[in-house]
């Protein structure tokens, strides 16, 4: 069996996939636009069991996937979802002092990232995790922000 096609153009899906996020970011840099990303995938992964990262995971492209879930402390218990401002700045906080994340950048990755996804899977495994993953990932901050609230 040749090797599958997202291992091999991984590298190059990622650099249009940082490609994107940078313009929605409207940053400068490939290296604030990561720190962005992967700050966006750990504030998420912090509110996942381990078995609902790993299917958050399965949907994301190979590289994504890597850095998402990297380092993981699986025994940590999740942290409950804060709303869409109060994990914008916990992304902030991710190399603080090298960070330019925007008060959007959780939204602008969104968008970002529904561009690398199947779509209907990945809202399919959405709608299988906490309600709040869902509006996590949503493009603006209005569903978010009533899901919280509604807890």
């Amino acid at each position: 069996m040749p090797m599958p096609n997202e291992y091999q153009t991984a590298s190059q899906q990622f650099d249009r996939f940082l490609e994107d996020a940078r313009e929605a970011l409207d940053l400068t840099t490939r290296n604030q636009t990561y720190t962005c990303v992967q700050g966006v995938l750990l504030v998420f992964r912090a509110r996942l069991t381990a078995a609902e990262g790993l299917r958050f995971a399965n949907e994301l492209p190979a590289v994504l996937r890597a850095i998402f879930v990297k380092g993981w402390d699986i025994s940590r218990p999740p942290e409950p979802f804060l709303t869409r401002a109060q994990m914008a700045e916990e992304v902030a906080h991710l190399r603080q002092h090298h960070n330019f994340s925007p008060v959007t950048v959780i939204e602008d990755v969104a968008k970002a990232l529904r561009g690398y996804v199947d779509l209907k899977a990945f809202d399919a495994m959405l709608a299988a995790l906490p309600l709040e993953a869902a509006a996590f990932w949503s493009e603006d901050a209005g569903p978010f922000e009533q899901a919280t609230l509604d807890q």
